[in-house]
Formats: C-alpha cells, structure tokens, sequence
C-alpha cells in the first residue's frame, strides 16, 4: 500500500477522524498526541489505561489539553465487563442482575451513577449498553452480559440504561447491533452466524435496539455476526443492508454507528483491519474501534492510508467518509453541550442492586456460617470480553465477614476430588459461573455434594442448571458488589 504523506488535509483529517484507537500505558503516548492535532477525534480506553480514577482524571486531561472536543470512549458495561474496576471488581452488578430485579428505576438510576462516576473521570462515550436477547443459553459471550431472553424485558431496560448513562452526558453506545444474543460462537475469535427469519430477527433481535433509538442512544455498535436474513455474505459491521438499509432506513436512526472491535478475529482472521476498516465505512458505520489487541502508531497510519487510497481510487466514496466523519465531530459537540441531571452521587446503588437480584434457594433451613469456610472456585476459560484481569467469587468478601476463609481454583475433570482434598474438614463454598455449559463443573459439583452435602453452591453467572446444595444462591454475575450480596448471606443470613 502507498503510504499516505502526513498532513492536515481535509482527506487525512477525515480518516482520522473516524477512528478509535487504543493505546498502552497509563498516560498518552507522544504519536497519540500528534494524532490528535492532525485530526484523530477519539481514543479507547481499556483496563490496561486505568490505575485509579486520579489517574484516569490525569490522562483525560492530557488528551483534552491536546483536543477539547477529544470523544474518550470506554468499554464500562458494570458487571462482569469493567474497567474503570479491573482490578477490584465492579461497584455496579451487571445486566443480568438489573434484568432479574426488573425494576427500570433501578436501573436507570445504576447508570446514571456509573455515568457520574466516567464524567468526573474525563470519559464521554460508553460503548454500553449490550441489548442483546440472551435467546442461546450456550451464548459464550454474552450470558451475564444480557439483561435476559425475554426481548420486551431487554428493551424496556436498555430504555432505562441508556436514559441513566446519558444524563449524566455520558454518550450511550448501544450494542451489538443487529443482536448478538443467538450465538454459540464468540466473535473475538470467529465469525457466528445467525440463521433466522427475518420475523423473528425483527421481534426478538431489535425490540431493545428501537428502543434505544426511542430513549435517544447516541451511538449503536455494530456487530461482527452474519445474519443471512439481512445479508448472505457480509457480517453486520460490512453490511449495507444491516447498517443503511435497515439501521439507518427501517429504524430511522441518526447517530453514531461505531463498529465492534476491527482486530477481532471474524473481520482481522477474514477481510484483515485495513479492507475491514474501508468496508464498514462504506456499509455506513461511522467510527472505527481498534484497539483491544492492537494499539499503535503503526495501526494509526496503516489504517488512515487504507481509508485514503480507498477515496482516492475511487471504491470508497468522499462524501461517504465525510458524512462518518461529521457525525464523530456532532458527537462530540453533544458531549461538549450536554446538560447534565442535578442529582446527589448514590455510591451505594450498585450493592443495593446487587442484594436486590439474589435468588436464595433452600434457605429455610440454613445456618449462617460461623467459622471461616473453604471456597471452591469452579473457574471457567474467561471470555476476551471479560477478561482474566478482573478478581471474581465470593472468598475475598467472606475473608472480610469471616477472617480466616480459604480459597482455592479448580478446573476439569479432577475438580471436585481436588476441592475437597483441598477443603478438609471446612465447610465448603463452591463457586461456579455458568455450570449449565461446563460437564466438568456440574461433575465437579456431584463429587463434592456427594460427599459434602452441607455444601454452599454460590451460581455467578446464568443460572440455568438445576439449584442444589444446602443453599444456593444465583447472584446474576460475578461483580464484587454480587460477590458480597451473597457473602452476606451466607455469614449473616
């Protein structure tokens, strides 16, 4: 490829422009800057960029010294998914839970408190909230991450979501359009499809994206999925059908359309970045996220010469990247305008949540635990999305309540004989996260109720096995503030 001269030509600026790149490090490196004086009008930010909110005041900061209008997005789902709590685990339950509790005052109120906490921040675009129907209970991505399987529950919370997120002008970014709910297959590592008819992609897939148009999102991300229905060939992201057809045309939509993750291996390990990038754009996506896997100069340039040799040769049109590149800079002029709701910050919103969504199972009988116990972490392969950074369970919040608490992971085929070796005499907690898609872990559990039937059973993610065990408790996600809703009920009851 012809490498592309740096300037500040309206061509080359419009290509950065439409950009979101991510980068390493704590603080902004020199070639981001740079960009960002030549046109580049976003950045991504990741766990990696986060140490305390301090810090990520500091960098905010940094980057706006460089652009004011700078749109500093992040992926802050609450839940499972956090960054702005990488390293803690999530002060706010995730979708899963708000779903359980199916009170939309709640949840309108969560994300008006997790968009004051990204504002005093510096952060502006939340690539949240996910509003997919969680219609494939083998989903390896999605799970927790859905507010559930009933699409008019999806919709009316994602309503409230995107309501809470944006008053605190914290642009909302609804995702994964078209619905990424009916998949067994995670699109960071292939392209899923989704084989249903158009009826039912309209009934089910899109009830809770309309209604995010209604509550007025900001930005829609797209999907790396291929939906025959929509288009035979082309995943959403590429798809004029999805994207201007029916998003733009069918849905009247007018915001932002960001694309999923470019590096992701149903477009890199397909079309490759670049002819992904230039594609997407000319389906009708606006902006395009790269950086969860690749954050560099390099990506920068490579990416900003595809879109520019693609308007020069004529495959994509100029006015098409000018129209992306309007709608990232009208964005950011909302951000900049925004009025923001006055309310008094509720810290404790999240656990209230949280206790809310617990579902007790066999309690009647229960004693709470006086003695520190032995917790047994049944730990699955962590999805991308997740992440592996992220503490999760209960041990750290039953320590707090009963010093002295022990803790182990356990994994395949030997998990439950290793547990209870490892337990003794304690009494245990066992620990799972989706055990309805992990034999080894339902096995595990037969072992250890088998031997142990005062066994605790605490279900983190989406309970759909049978409840067993002296009690089990389904906390809808695995966020510390979940974490410690259960721990209270087992130490306190």
């Amino acid at each position: 490829m012809t490498t592309i001269a740096s300037g500040t030509d309206t061509l080359t600026r419009d290509a950065l422009t439409v950009l979101q790149p991510g980068f390493p490090g704590t603080t902004a490196p020199d070639w981001l800057l740079r960009r960002l004086g030549e046109g580049l009008a976003s950045v991504g930010l990741f766990g990696r960029n986060i140490a305390s909110p301090e810090q990520l005041s500091a960098l905010t900061a940094q980057l706006r010294a460089e652009r004011d209008d700078v749109l500093v997005a992040i992926d802050e789902e609450g839940g499972d998914v956090t960054r702005l709590e990488v390293r803690t685990g999530s002060s706010f339950p995730g979708n899963h839970a708000l779903g359980a509790v199916d009170d939309v005052e709640l949840t309108r109120e969560v994300a008006a408190e997790l968009g004051r906490r990204l504002a005093a921040c510096g952060v502006n675009l939340n690539w949240a909230p996910s509003a997919d129907v969680n219609s494939n209970p083998a989903n390896p991505v999605i799970g927790v991450r859905s507010f559930g399987a009933d699409p008019d529950l999806v919709a009316r919370h994602t309503a409230a979501y995107v309501t809470g997120l944006q008053s605190a002008a914290v642009a909302a970014c609804t995702k994964h359009f078209p619905g990424h709910g009916d998949t067994a297959v995670d699109s960071h590592h292939a392209l899923p499809r989704i084989d249903v008819p158009a009826e039912v992609l309209s009934e089910r897939e899109l009830a809770p994206f309309r209604a995010a148009i209604a509550a007025g999102t900001r930005a829609v991300m797209s999907a790396h999925i291929l939906v025959p229905a929509l288009d035979p060939d082309r995943p959403a992201t590429l798809s004029p059908g999805a994207l201007t057809k029916l998003l733009r045309g069918e849905l009247g939509y007018d915001g932002l359309i960001v694309t999923d993750g470019m590096e992701m291996q149903a477009i890199a390990g397909t079309y490759g970045i670049e002819r992904g990038s230039v594609l997407a754009i000319a389906a009708g996506a606006d902006a395009i996220c790269v950086g969860g896997g690749l954050a560099d100069d390099e990506t920068v340039r490579r990416l900003r010469d595809a879109l520019v040799t693609a308007v020069r040769s004529g495959e994509l049109p100029e006015e098409r990247l000018a129209d992306a590149a309007h709608r990232v800079r009208r964005l950011a002029g909302w951000t900049s305008t925004a009025a923001t709701a006055e309310t008094a910050p509720d810290p404790e919103v999240g656990l209230r949540a949280a206790r809310r969504a617990l579902r007790v199972t066999g309690g009647a009988s229960f004693t709470p635990l006086a003695e520190a116990p032995y917790v047994a972490a049944f730990t699955p392969v962590a999805n991308i999305a997740v992440g592996d950074e992220t503490p999760w369970g209960v041990a750290a919040e039953l320590s707090r309540l009963l010093p002295g608490t022990e803790t182990g992971g356990f994994a395949g085929e030997r998990a439950g004989q290793e547990a209870l070796a490892a337990a003794g005499e304690r009494r245990i907690v066992a620990v799972v996260r989706d055990e309805h898609r992990h034999p080894w872990m339902t096995a595990a559990l037969d072992t250890l109720l088998t031997a142990r039937p005062d066994t605790v059973v605490v279900e983190m993610g989406v309970p759909r096995a049978p409840a067993r065990g002296a009690l089990h408790l389904a906390t809808h996600g695995a966020a510390r503030v979940c974490g410690r809703a259960a721990a209270e009920v087992i130490a306190r009851g």
